[in-house]
């Protein structure tokens, strides 16, 4: 079985029961899906299924890893995001599979796992939804130099035109055409050299994405979705960062192809990468890890409501 929307939901599974469950509630202010009315919302949608939050955390991204280090300190049994998928990346990361119980509601651009997870619905719903029938669903993710990912990672010099991206998201116009042009000129400077079990090669992007996330995988399925890409040029290089490697993998038969438990990545420099979106800088040898049960969250037990 594979997935290509939200999960296929077991009706087997048992509903959670919220209630004296001491909830938790992270709003990233950065993130497209808040607004001024946002935290109000989730407090009222919160009474309205006869519950309460403990505390809530309200700031910008830049804060995240201090309300999330403060979160740790709380005991819950339950955090409510409202962020991006990077927010839920450090939210797994420092949650564990041990950790609360996230519900990630689609607050950023992408929102890849918050679409697995609750379909396309605004965040509101899914969270008004999830309130009313919630069962565990558990997430399964990657490992790479320490650090965790839920949804993808992508490896190699087209990845610094994130940067462009994000100069683009604060409407900097000048930056991000200055970010663009040098990241063009570098998309093709660091070749990968790629192992996927026997399979062997080398290229110019490597693209990792997690089970829960992948159309070729099925959700439960403890394996990474690997495809190593040649560029035919800059242009290429920019679409795929751009769009193609958040949005899915292109069914081309030249793209080599894998599922593997564990990836070896290597090149004659610092590799760029991309983690959930997020910017990072790793050595010259990559291994990536799957991680078995990355985090768990809270979803609705029907998805057709």
């Amino acid at each position: 079985m594979t997935s290509c929307g939200p999960l296929a939901i077991s009706e087997k599974r048992a509903r959670f029961e919220l209630k004296d469950r001491r909830i938790g509630i992270l709003l990233n202010t950065s993130s497209g899906g808040y607004d001024l009315k946002a935290e109000d919302d989730v407090e009222a949608t919160l009474v309205a299924a006869g519950l309460k939050s403990v505390h809530t955390w309200c700031g910008p991204g830049s804060n995240v890893e201090i309300a999330l280090h403060e979160v740790a300190g709380n005991e819950l049994d339950v955090l409510i995001l409202l962020g991006g998928d990077g927010t839920v990346r450090a939210a797994a990361e420092a949650c564990g599979g041990d950790g609360p119980l996230l519900i990630p509601l689609p607050g950023g651009t992408m929102n890849r796992l918050p679409s697995a997870l609750y379909g396309a619905r605004p965040w509101r719903q899914a969270l008004r939804n999830t309130l009313a029938a919630p069962v565990v669903q558990v997430v399964h993710g990657g490992s790479v130099g320490g650090h965790q990912f839920c949804v993808s990672a992508i490896f190699g010099g087209p990845t610094r035109m994130a940067e462009a991206r994000e100069a683009m998201r604060e409407h900097n116009l000048a930056k991000a055409m200055e970010k663009g042009v040098a990241a063009l000129r570098r998309a093709g400077s660091t070749e990968l050299h790629y192992r996927f079990g026997a399979q062997e090669g080398v290229a110019e992007l490597v693209a990792v994405r997690s089970p829960l996330t992948s159309r070729r995988l099925d959700p439960e399925e403890v394996v990474l979705e690997a495809v190593a890409i040649k560029l035919q040029g800059p242009v290429d290089a920019l679409g795929l960062v751009f769009s193609a490697a958040f949005r899915g993998w292109r069914d081309d038969p030249t793209f080599a192809r894998a599922k593997k438990g564990s990836i070896d990545i290597s090149s004659d420099q610092s590799i760029p990468a991309l983690l959930d979106g997020e910017p990072f800088t790793l050595g010259p040898l990559v291994h990536v890890d799957v991680v078995l049960g990355a985090f768990k969250a809270l979803r609705p037990a029907r998805m057709d409501d």
